[in-house]
C-alpha cells in the first residue's frame, strides 16, 4: 500500500481534520507502543500500520 492510499483511508475513516491528529497522538499496542507516525517514520509497511489502525478502531470490513 502506498502512503497516499494509507492517508486517503485514514481521512475517510477519521475525517481530514482528525486523521493526522489520531496518527500523532494515539499510541497503539499493536504497533509496539508507537503512534502511526512513529511506525511509518521507522519504516513499517503502511499496509501493516493500516491493519493496526483497523483493529484499534474496529474499521468495518468493507473499508479495510
Amino acid at each position: 500500500m502506498r502512503l497516499t492510499e494509507f492517508w486517503s483511508r485514514m481521512e475517510k475513516q477519521f475525517g481530514a481534520a482528525y486523521a493526522d491528529s489520531y496518527a500523532r497522538d494515539q499510541v497503539l499496542a499493536t504497533l509496539g507502543g508507537r503512534t502511526v507516525h512513529q511506525a511509518l517514520d521507522e519504516g513499517d509497511d503502511a499496509k501493516l500500520v493500516w491493519r493496526a489502525v483497523c483493529a484499534a478502531v474496529a474499521v468495518p470490513p468493507a473499508d479495510r
